[in-house]
């Protein structure tokens, strides 16, 4: 049983059945259940058309459910229309999908995490992570969405810069997550460059320049490799070359937005030959210009580490020390700026507290890897009396 693929067509089957009447939760349930029935029915009689299988077996499903429901009576007379076996037309109905949940009736914040949940294949517990909110929290907001969106039809889809938002989310929770869904996401991203708007060649640009680097991010055990040290010669120049050519010609139109000033971070750290040749001045500029666009606490706090590397760590913390402890890994800045500032005592203390706050296992396991780094030196040092002499 191929899993991938059962993923890769769940949303066109979705799309399939809301366009032939079926409300979104409704339809969700019934390519549920068509999945269920894929996974007992396929190893022993595999379809020779994968996607028109899913088609009808979720249609059926559908069907019989509105029969049961007295509330959805009204649908019984649509059980005529289904499906025949038969050959699917090869038509991508994923983003249109995404456009369908980005619905005028939900609020953005609710559209976005939505179709994470019934697109993209995130858990709820992934969804809070990327939101930085409890998950109880948000399966509440995903089930109102539900239905809320159960009782429209979607004659209105949602924006731009809602679906950007959610395709941005997916590629994230692809790139650093445990369900790669970044090459689909950039794979979307490129549809919508057809769409005048600014900031659809800000994301892909941005995609791009991070997806190029990412076979340096992780060791052959799986740990987390820092920017600093990654090698950059295995870095594809290819993909880094067209994603800063997208940047470039998406500034030269003067309508700046935050995945514009994003990319151009990403941009100015695939530049630099090496670590140290880093342009970070001009990397807290773009900060400056991303901070005024989003007013989002996230980004000082990235600012500061880039303020750091510029100005010195002493800089660095006091632009720290406006910001609240209790954003998402504040601790892991503040104990690399401490460590660089000298004061390798409090910076193992707050690396062992950022790892004990760390989302992901795999960060965790780097934080607490670099407090033992400075608590093994300092005991090296008390006992050898020379110390750095």
């Amino acid at each position: 049983m191929d899993a991938l693929l059962l993923r890769s067509l769940t949303p066109g089957v979705i799309g399939v059945l809301v366009r032939r009447g079926a409300d979104f939760a409704a339809a969700e349930d019934a390519v549920q259940d068509a999945l269920v029935e894929a996974v007992r029915v396929w190893p022993d009689d595999p379809p020779r058309d994968p996607k028109g299988w899913l088609i009808t077996v979720a249609w059926r499903r559908f069907v019989d459910a509105a029969r049961a429901e007295t509330a959805r009576r009204r649908r019984e007379d649509r059980a005529e229309t289904e499906p025949a076996p038969g050959p699917a037309p090869s038509v991508d109905d994923t983003l249109q999908l995404y456009f369908l949940c980005a619905h005028p009736s939900l609020t953005p914040s609710s559209a976005v995490a939505l179709t994470l949940r019934a697109v993209g294949g995130l858990t709820t517990r992934q969804i809070a992570r990327a939101y930085l909110v409890p998950e109880a929290t948000m399966a509440q907001r995903i089930s109102r969405a539900k239905r809320t969106v159960s009782a429209v039809r979607f004659d209105r889809p949602g924006d731009v810069a809602t679906v950007l938002r959610v395709l941005y989310l997916v590629f994230n929770e692809g790139y650093s997550g445990d369900v790669d869904l970044s090459a689909e996401a950039i794979r979307l991203t490129r549809q919508l460059a057809a769409i005048d708007h600014p900031e659809v060649a800000g994301l892909l640009a941005l995609m791009l320049l991070h997806h190029a680097r990412r076979a340096s991010r992780t060791a052959a055990d799986g740990s987390l490799v820092p920017l600093a040290e990654q090698d950059r010669g295995r870095w594809e120049t290819g993909m880094i070359a067209e994603g800063v050519g997208i940047l470039q010609t998406a500034l030269a139109r003067d309508r700046l937005g935050e995945f514009q000033a994003q990319a151009a971070i990403a941009a100015l750290h695939c530049d630099a030959p090496s670590a140290e040749e880093t342009d970070w001045a001009q990397i807290v500029e773009w900060y400056d210009e991303l901070a005024g666009l989003t007013d989002s606490p996230v980004v000082r706090l990235n600012r500061a580490v880039a303020v750091g590397e510029a100005a010195g760590p002493r800089a660095g913390l006091n632009e720290l020390a406006s910001l609240s402890e209790e954003l998402p890994r504040h601790a892991a800045v503040s104990a690399y700026l401490h460590e660089h500032d000298g004061d390798r005592a409090t910076a193992a203390r707050l690396y062992a507290e950022a790892a004990h706050r760390a989302p992901t296992l795999a960060e965790r396991d780097h934080l607490t890897r670099q407090a033992a780094r400075l608590n093994a030196v300092d005991a090296d040092r008390a006992e050898d009396p020379r110390g750095d002499i």
